[in-house]
């Protein structure tokens, strides 16, 4: 069966071009603005200097201000399970500045689920020998820089990183993340999947992970926010994992649910998440009862999405520690495998 694979080197030139791109607008806003300021007050200051002065004060604005529209499927969005968490903070561009520069191997690949075609980012490690494949479920805001960031990471700590675009042939208009017009509209169209179709489409991926050639065969999957709930649900599903990570997401709300999972289950919560951490009592009692493995650590103090916040140059001490504490056991996880 054939996989059709975009090269990575597409994305740094769209995004470079996007760069370029936004570089000649702000100047010439900059040098509009300053022309209309010399018409009003003719004789304050000479036409040259009100131009350079205009314009640099655009250039400044635009070093702390959003990025523009992507031209590939790289666009920035902040991610939560419900809310908007750190929307416009500093994890995209840092995402971005990490995907530019890494030298693992990546590559876009089309998963086949019946007629329908998953966007997915697929990041290798550097490893001379066969290694697990953690499936990354991302969150409620679509595969986003963090997400294919995360990807990264988890490559370079040696495993092969697949990470499913969930949004993917949402609409005739709208066949990836990066399609649609802004956060919110991913968000909105996130919350309108159908549960069933996540799930299959979530089988697909795990079934083409684990006969990648590079593959030991081991697989685990990680979700975040709303991609915990999903991470949570395939174990349910599958036996095809060998591991299931969620953070800061819910469990199935039907205790029958858990009699189908058939592998250890491994929460990260944060001490003030309280609407996820209400739910939790639920989903150890259902463990318990099945006779399942629900092993789970709640961060004191910090709050949902910390693996992404904690990530920040300004990172809130208590979301900080907590990524840092949570990404080690993480990686203790997946050594185990």
């Amino acid at each position: 069966m054939e996989y059709s694979i975009v090269s990575q080197k597409a994305f740094l030139n769209f995004n470079a071009l996007r760069k370029i791109r936004t570089l000649g607008i702000v100047l010439d806003k900059g040098v509009a603005f300053g022309k209309m300021i010399v018409e009003l007050n003719p004789f304050s200051m000479s036409r040259k200097s009100i131009l350079l002065f205009v314009s640099a004060l655009f250039l400044s604005a635009c070093s702390h201000s959003s990025p523009a529209a992507p031209l590939a499927p790289n666009q920035p969005m902040a991610a939560d399970e419900h809310m908007n968490h750190g929307a416009g903070g500093m994890e995209e561009p840092l995402a971005a500045d990490r995907l530019n520069s890494s030298p693992r191997h990546a590559e876009w690949v089309e998963v086949p689920n019946g007629d329908k075609k998953i966007h997915t980012w697929v990041v290798y490690p550097e490893a001379s020998e066969k290694r697990p494949v953690v499936l990354l479920i991302h969150e409620n805001r679509g595969l986003n820089d963090w997400a294919r960031g995360m990807a990264d990471q988890v490559a370079e700590a040696g495993y092969i990183a697949v990470a499913p675009d969930l949004l993917s042939e949402f609409s005739d208009a709208e066949r990836k993340t990066s399609d649609f017009a802004d956060e919110d509209a991913a968000r909105t169209a996130l919350s309108a999947l159908d549960a069933g179709q996540v799930g299959s489409d979530l089988q697909a991926v795990a079934t083409w992970a684990k006969a990648i050639p590079s593959s030991n065969g081991k697989l685990a999957s990680a979700g975040f926010c709303w991609g915990g709930g999903q991470s949570f649900r395939l174990a349910t599903q599958t036996n095809d994992l060998d591991a299931a990570m969620v953070f800061y997401g819910t469990g199935p709300a039907e205790a029958s649910a858990y009699e189908g999972i058939s592998v250890p289950v491994h929460g990260f919560y944060g001490g003030a998440d309280e609407r996820v951490n209400a739910t939790i009592p639920q989903s150890e009692e259902a463990m318990k009862a099945a006779g399942k493995s629900f092993d789970y650590r709640i961060y004191e103090g910090a709050g949902h999405a910390f693996m992404r916040s904690g990530e920040e140059p300004n990172a809130e001490p208590a979301n900080k520690a907590a990524r840092d504490a949570a990404w080690e056991r993480m990686k203790e996880i997946l050594s185990a495998l």
